[in-house]
This record gives structure tokens, sequence and C-alpha cells, in this order.
């Protein structure tokens, strides 16, 4: 079952005034083809880590306090080192001692594809209960003369407990689908720095080391997929988009969104929506957007919860669920992160 969600975003939000002047855009350009308003860039010298601890701290340090976790999940697309993983380092700064503590690289569609790992670990009675942290910087991955990428992404992290409950119970974690297609790998990519660039004969190019997006095909892939998944799993869960009480899709900009909750039968009332103010953050977008939802009073207890994702992979994945509790919100630094049990 889903235990508890907390989010943290760092620094104070750039705003589309603040963008860089040779973008040549302004806030109505940005809001017309994205839906966002500013988004938060961690500050010189934070990494991902660094943005997992907050997170993950604020949860754990909740009241009520968390019981005690026997393992932890990151899901990230921008790890701090190439090598090692981040999360045994999360572990051993949260001072969890020696649990067991892994990556996952599914980009966009990280936090939906941890759960699914989260919930057979504790189901398999290896453990129960399980942290899983989605955390991005993808400013430390954008090409400064890339407007089209640097208008839409932001950093953050977002946590989640996850443990062992009885069937009924709020918070029940009903169903997964998961997909991925590598024929589509290029689509999302950073092209150099990893051990296919290293192996090659051929010298990097220039901006080998940047991220890359072809927006366009992408968008198509994006609403296709997750409006496919979110079919898939409401009929293996039996609910008809009329009860879905809340729709959470990554919040990669405003378009897909409302495409896919339109294809799907959803009414925008009842999407969750939180880019405007964050922009996208990978896998911290869907963790970060349920914080938010909760610290709104837009969740109670036992509403039926529809999380979809997409990301580069290309991966995708849906999640259904009953929200567990009432919300708890701790206020620092005049950012809200929210904790609910």
């Amino acid at each position: 079952m889903l235990e508890s969600v907390a989010g943290w975003v760092p620094g104070e939000p750039v705003g589309n005034d603040l963008l860089p002047a040779d973008w040549e855009v302004d806030d109505a350009w940005v809001r017309r083809r994205t839906g966002i308003g500013s988004r938060h860039r961690a500050r010189p010298g934070e990494a991902t880590g660094d943005l997992a601890f907050e997170a993950a701290s604020r949860l754990l340090s909740a009241d009520p306090p968390a019981g005690p976790v026997d393992a932890v999940v990151l899901a990230t697309a921008t790890p701090d080192h190439l090598c090692p993983g981040t999360a045994p380092a999360l572990a051993s700064r949260l001072g969890l001692g020696t649990v067991p503590a892994l990556d996952i690289a599914a980009v966009c569609s990280g936090f939906v594809y941890g759960l699914a790992v989260c919930h057979g670990l504790v189901a398999s009675r290896l453990y129960d209960r399980v942290l899983l942290v989605g955390a991005d910087v993808y400013s430390t991955w954008l090409d400064p003369a890339d407007r089209s990428a640097g208008v839409v992404f932001g950093d953050g992290a977002g946590a989640a407990l996850v443990a062992a409950g009885r069937a009924g119970d709020p918070g029940e974690m009903l169903a997964f689908d998961l997909g991925s297609d590598g024929a589509g790998r290029e689509l999302i990519t950073v092209p150099g720095g990893g051990a296919r660039a290293r192996a090659s004969a051929s010298s990097a190019e220039p901006g080998d080391a940047f991220f890359r997006m072809r927006g366009g095909t992408v968008y198509q892939h994006a609403v296709e997929r997750m409006t496919g998944s979110c079919r898939v799993l409401l009929d293996r869960v039996g609910w008809d988009p009329a009860e879905v009480d809340r729709f959470v899709p990554h919040q990669a900009n405003a378009r897909i969104l409302h495409a896919v909750a339109e294809r799907v039968g959803i009414g925008p009332q009842r999407c969750v929506t939180h880019l405007e103010r964050v922009g996208n953050t990978g896998a911290a977008s869907i963790p970060l957007a349920l914080a938010d939802a909760a610290a709104r009073g837009l969740l109670r207890g036992g509403d039926r919860v529809l999380l979809t994702a997409f990301g580069g992979g290309l991966t995708w994945g849906s999640a259904a669920l009953r929200w567990p509790g009432a919300p708890q919100t701790i206020s620092t630094e005049g950012t809200q992160h929210v904790a609910v049990r």
C-alpha cells in the first residue's frame, strides 16, 4: 500500500520573465505552448542526491514518524555519477545503514516503475516498508541554446513510502501496466557519456553531453502510449473512467495532459496538475503533483486515483490505487512539503 508522500523543490521559482533573453520568449508564449509559468533550478553544487535527500528527510521526519525502512529505490534519469548508483549514497546519508538500495532508469516513467518494483518487494514479503524517491536535476543536462527543453524542465524530488497492508485499506495499490519500446530510444536521449559513446571510434559531437528530445514525435508517442496504458489498466481493475476520482498524469506539458485525459474520458476537473508552478520535473513530477494535491485538499482517503507516465527509453506505465489519508503540511524556506498518512 502507499503509506505516505512528500515533495521538495529547490530555490526560488524561475518565472517565464526570467528566462534567457536570447531565447526570445515571453510569458504568454511559454504558457500557450506548455502551460508552464515557472520552474525551479538546483543551486550551484546541488545534485540529484541532494534533492532526493531533502524530500526523503521530510517524509521520514513527519509526525507521526514512519516505521523502519527496509530498502530504498531511487528513480532518476540524472544520477550523481555514471557509476555507482545514487541510491546507496542516499540510504547512507539518511542513516538507514546497510539496507539494499538501487536506482531505476526509466526516465519520466521512473516513479510509476518504482511503485511497481516497491509493490513487488513488499508483496513478496522480502521487505515490510520501502522508500521510493523520484528525483531529477535536468538543469545540469540542458543545452543553454535549446529553448524548447529549457522552458519545460525543472528540478525537484518526491518521496513515498510503500508498506505492507491489508486488501481494501486506503492506500492499496491495485494494479499496474508497464511497457517499453526501445525502437524509439533516440527520441529522448543524452547521446554522450555512456559506454556506447565511449566504445565508438567516432569523435563526440559538441552537443552530445546535452539532453535532446524530438518534441513533435514524442508528443504523439506520449499521448498514444499513456492513453492506451490507462485504458488497459482501467479494464484490469474494473473502473469506468467516470469512477476515477483523481487522474494524475506525468506533468510533461499541458497539451499532453489534456489530450490524454480527454481520450481516456476523464474531465479536466478531475485531472491533477502542478506543472504550472514547477514544470516537467521528470521522475519527481507525479509525487510532487500528489503532494501538492494533498496539500490543497484535492485528495481524500479512499479516492480512486489513476497515475500514468511516459518517458525516454521509450517507457510508459500506469498505476491504480486508493488514496491513503489526510494530508499533513510542513513548510520551510517558503516551499510547501507534504506528508500524507
